[in-house]
C-alpha cells in the first residue's frame, strides 16, 4: 500500500514535507498498522501517538486526506495523505495538546457537596462520553477566526453546569471562552468518534441560560424581538412573497404530486425572486403546491441563539397551519429551515429539501446553463440534514460545467453573522479563497443566508439552486420555439 504522510522535524530547521512510502499490511490494515510498518520497516524516526488500539483513548487522532480520525479505528486505503490535527506541531503527527488542555474546566465543588440525582446523571451522560482527541478542535472553523476556545471546551463547561456538585459560574466561563462564537455548523458532531451533539446538548443549553440571565449579544436580542413581534427574522420592506402568491398553485399538464410549501423568513421578504423560481419549478415538473398563508418563521435564529421561549407558539402555529391545508409533505429551500422543521419539531406530516424531492419524484432534465458553477454545502443541510449527493445530482444535470469544492462553513450560521459580524467575516475569507481556486463564475447553494455571505466576501453571483434549473428549463423552451 502506497500512502503520503505529512514529517517535520524542527531540529532541521527545514518546513514540513510530504513522503511517500510503500508498505506491506494485511488486509483491511488500519492507519495506525500503516504507521506501525513504516516505523518498523522504513523510518524508525517517525514520530506519532497511539496508546490503546481500541478507539477509546483519542490519543491516535491524525487527518487523513483531510478529515480527523482515530488512527486504530479507520480502515488504510490505497493513496490515503496522513497529517496530524490542525493544532500547534512538535514533531511529524505528533501536536502540542497542552494549551487545550489547559483550557478544560475542572470541577469547583466549594465547601458542600450536592447530591446527584439519577435526572443529573441522565443529563450529564450524553456529554461523558468525550475521549479528549480534540478532533473538534482540529476541524472548527471558528476557532482560527477568532478567540473561541473550541467545541469540547464548551462541552465541558455544560457538563459542569449540569452537575449539582459544581460552584463555578460556568456560563459567565462559557462566554469568556467563546460561547457565541460558534457557528453551529455541527462539523465537530461529524468528526467526533463519539458523535456527541456538543452545538445541540452544550452550546445552545448554554446560550439558553445566558439568555435567562440577560447576556445574550444585542443583536440576537434585537432579532428576538423582531421575531415576537411580527412573526418574521425580517422586517418588512415590501410586498412578500407570501403576499404575491395564490393559495393553491396548480401544475402544468398532469398532478404528479402535491406538497405543502415553507418559505422562511428570507425567502419570504428579503430575496423573494428565488421563492418564486421554486414554485415555477414544481410547476413544471407536475407538483401541486399549497401555501398555507398563516406560516410563520420556523424559530431557528431562536433556537440557535438560545433565546428560545417563544419557539413553542412558532412550533404551534407552523404544525397547525400545515395540518389545516391537509398535506402530508411540506417542502423547503431554505437549509436552516428544513434543518429545524426536522430536528426541532415534531411534525404530523414529512419535511423534505427540494434537492431530496426532487431526485425522489424525478424531475424532467432541463437545457445545460453556460458557465462553471461550483456548489457550496450549507452546514444545516449537509450535516443537519444529510443531503448531500442530490444537489449535485441537479447540478450535473444542468451545469455546463460543474467543479467540486470541499465542504466548509462560510461563517453566516449560528447568529454569528448577526452578532459577531467581523468574526463571519473572517471564516468566509477562508471560504472565499476555496472558491477561488474552483475558478468557477458561478456559485450554487440551497441557504439565503450563505447566499448573502458568500457573495459578501466573494464578489461572485449566488444562484439557488432552483433558479438555476428554471433557466435550464427556459433555455429548453426558447429553443424548442427555434
Amino acid at each position: 500500500m502506497k500512502v503520503t504522510i505529512s514529517r517535520f522535524d524542527p531540529a532541521t530547521g527545514e518546513p514540513p514535507k510530504f513522503v511517500e512510502y510503500d508498505v506491506s499490511v494485511k488486509e483491511a490494515a488500519r492507519v495506525l498498522n500503516v504507521l506501525d510498518a513504516v516505523r518498523d520497516t522504513v523510518d524508525p524516526e517517525l514520530a506519532y501517538r497511539h496508546c490503546c488500539r481500541g478507539g477509546q483513548c483519542g490519543s491516535c487522532a491524525v487527518r487523513v486526506n483531510g478529515e480527523p480520525i482515530l488512527a486504530c479505528m479507520q480502515e488504510a486505503k490505497e493513496g490515503d495523505v496522513i497529517e496530524p490535527l490542525e493544532l500547534p506541531r512538535i514533531r511529524d503527527l505528533v501536536t502540542d495538546i497542552a494549551p487545550v488542555m489547559a483550557q478544560i474546566a475542572w470541577m469547583n465543588s466549594g465547601c458542600d457537596c450536592t447530591p446527584v440525582t439519577q435526572q443529573d446523571i441522565e443529563e450529564i451522560k450524553p456529554l461523558r462520553e468525550c475521549i479528549e482527541c480534540y478532533s473538534c478542535i482540529s476541524a472548527c472553523p471558528a476557532i482560527s477566526a477568532s478567540d473561541y476556545k473550541g467545541p469540547t471546551i464548551m462541552r465541558q463547561e455544560q457538563r459542569l453546569n449540569l452537575d449539582p456538585r459544581d460552584k463555578g459560574d460556568r456560563i459567565l466561563e462559557a462566554i469568556d471562552k467563546g460561547l457565541f462564537s460558534c457557528t453551529t455548523c455541527h462539523k465537530c458532531v461529524e468528526v467526533c468518534p463519539k458523535e456527541i451533539e456538543t452545538p445541540r446538548k452544550a452550546i445552545e443549553k448554554l446560550r439558553a441560560e445566558a439568555a435567562k440571565r440577560g447576556l445574550s449579544l444585542p443583536a440576537h436580542k434585537a432579532l428576538a424581538s423582531l421575531i415576537e413581534k411580527t412573526g418574521r427574522s425580517v422586517e418588512r420592506k415590501d410586498q412578500t412573497f407570501l403576499e404575491r402568491v395564490p393559495d393553491v398553485i396548480e401544475p402544468e399538464g398532469e398532478v404528479r404530486a402535491t406538497v405543502g410549501f415553507f418559505v422562511g423568513c428570507m425567502f419570504n421578504g428579503r430575496v423573494i425572486q428565488p421563492a418564486l423560481d421554486t414554485i415555477e419549478l414544481l410547476r413544471l415538473n407536475g407538483v401541486r403546491v399549497i401555501i398555507p398563508k398563516d406560516q410563520v418563521c420556523c424559530g431557528s435564529p431562536l433556537i440557535r441563539t438560545g433565546l428560545s421561549g417563544f419557539v413553542p407558539e412558532l412550533q404551534k402555529r407552523n404544525i397547525d397551519a400545515f395540518v389545516k391545508a391537509g398535506v402530508d409533505t411540506v417542502l423547503t429551500i431554505c437549509a436552516g429551515c428544513g434543518s429545524t422543521l426536522k430536528n426541532d419539531y415534531e411534525t404530523p406530516f414529512r419535511v423534505v429539501d427540494i434537492t431530496e424531492y426532487l431526485c425522489e419524484l424525478g424531475f424532467k432534465i432541463p437545457e445545460k446553463v453556460e458557465g462553471t458553477y461550483t456548489y457550496h454545502d450549507p452546514c444545516h443541510l449537509l450535516r443537519g440534514q444529510g443531503i448531500s449527493e442530490q444537489p449535485r445530482v441537479l447540478l450535473n444535470a444542468v451545469a455546463e460545467k460543474f467543479v467540486e469544492m470541499p465542504a466548509r462553513c462560510c461563517g453566516a450560521g449560528g447568529g454569528v453573522k448577526s452578532g459577531l459580524p467581523d468574526q463571519a467575516a473572517a471564516i468566509g475569507a477562508v471560504r472565499a479563497e476555496m472558491v477561488k481556486k474552483t475558478g468557477a463564475d458561478y456559485i450554487v447553494t440551497v441557504c439565503p443566508f450563505c447566499e448573502f455571505h458568500l457573495h459578501q466576501v466573494t464578489g461572485l453571483p449566488i444562484k439557488q439552486i432552483g433558479s438555476l434549473l428554471l433557466e435550464g428549463y427556459r433555455k429548453q423552451g426558447k429553443n424548442k420555439q427555434k
